[in-house]
C-alpha cells in the first residue's frame, strides 16, 4: 500500500511540474523530454504495484500451506520507518513548499565570494557571473565550440542579449573581451550592489542561469559602470545598452568585461526568470 502511494505520489508530482510549467525551475528545458519519459514510466510503475498489491491481497486470504509463498523476507517494520520517510519526503516538498523566490538574497545566501579566481583547480564549477561550461569538454571541442559561438556575436555592431542568447553570447564575450572591446551591448537582469566595492557606480546587472539543471545553476551577468546620480536598489530590474570595456576588478581580482552604460531604464521583472545555455 505504501509503495503504491509513493508511486503514485512521483508520478503526480513529475506531470504537475510539466503541466504548470515549473519543471523550468529544476531543469534545462532541452531536458524535458527525460523527466516527462520518466513521469510515463513511473505511471506504469504504478499501474503495475497496484495490480501486485492487489493480487497479493487476494491470497494472503488463501491457506498458506497452499499458496506457496511465505513472509520470512518480509521487512522489519523499522526498516519501513527509516526507509519510507525518504521518499515522501521530496513528494510532499515538491508539492507543498513554495518555490524560491529568485532575488539577490540568493546571491548573498550563496556568499559573494568568487574563487574560481583563486583556485588552480580545472574542475571547479563558477557559479558566478561568468559562463562556464568548459569542464563538459575536453580542451580542443571547448575551443571549437567557443570559435563557432564567437562567429555568431563578434560581428554585430549593436548585441542584443536575450533570454535565447543570454548565456552563450555572455560566456562567448567572457572568454574573448578584447574581440568585443568597442561593441555596443544591451541586456537585461537585476541589480546586486557588491558590498566589498567603494564605487557607487557600479553594479552587477545579473541573471540567474541553468546549464543543465538546478544543480549547476548560478547568478550570471555583468559589472555595468552607470552614469553619476543613478540610485538603483538591490532586485530593481533594469535594461542596460552601452559599450563594452575591460577593467581590473578587485573583488575578483582579476581583470573582467564591463558595460559603459549610455542608456538605462527600469523594467519588471521577467515572467520566467532562469535563463537557459542552448546547446
Amino acid at each position: 500500500m505504501i509503495r503504491s502511494l509513493i508511486l503514485i505520489g512521483f508520478t503526480y508530482l513529475l506531470f504537475k511540474l510539466h503541466l504548470t510549467g515549473d519543471i523550468s525551475k529544476y531543469i534545462n528545458m532541452r531536458y524535458s523530454y527525460l523527466s516527462a519519459t520518466a513521469g510515463y514510466a513511473l505511471l506504469v510503475l504504478t499501474i503495475v504495484q497496484i495490480f501486485m498489491m492487489n493480487k497479493d491481497s487476494k491470497e494472503a486470504n488463501c491457506d498458506h500451506e497452499h499458496c506457496g509463498h511465505n513472509h520470512s523476507k518480509e521487512d522489519k517494520w523499522y526498516k519501513k520507518l527509516i526507509v519510507y520517510p525518504v521518499f515522501f519526503f521530496p513528494i510532499v516538498s515538491g508539492l507543498f513548499f513554495p518555490i524560491a523566490t529568485l532575488d539577490s538574497n540568493i546571491v548573498k545566501a550563496k556568499g559573494f565570494h568568487f574563487p574560481i579566481y583563486d583556485t588552480k583547480d580545472p574542475f571547479f564549477q563558477q557559479e558566478f557571473l561568468r559562463p562556464d561550461t568548459s569542464i563538459y569538454y575536453g580542451k580542443d571541442d571547448y575551443d571549437k565550440i567557443m570559435q563557432s559561438e564567437k562567429k555568431k556575436y563578434v560581428n554585430h555592431k549593436d548585441l542584443k542579449l536575450t533570454d535565447q542568447n543570454f548565456l552563450n553570447a555572455m560566456e562567448t564575450i567572457y572568454n574573448f573581451p578584447g574581440e568585443f572591446e568597442g561593441g555596443e551591448l544591451s541586456f537585461k537582469g537585476f541589480v546586486f550592489h557588491d558590498p566589498d566595492s567603494n564605487n557607487k557606480n557600479q553594479v552587477l546587472i545579473l541573471r540567474f542561469g541553468v546549464i543543465h539543471c538546478i544543480a549547476d545553476a548560478g547568478v550570471f551577468g555583468m559589472l555595468v559602470d552607470l552614469p553619476d546620480g543613478v540610485n538603483l536598489k538591490n532586485d530593481d530590474w533594469i535594461n542596460v545598452k552601452g559599450q563594452i570595456s575591460t577593467t581590473y576588478y578587485p573583488s575578483f581580482k582579476t581583470n573582467i568585461p564591463v558595460l559603459k552604460v549610455d542608456q538605462w531604464s527600469k523594467t519588471t521583472a521577467p515572467k520566467e526568470q532562469y535563463v537557459y545555455r542552448q546547446f
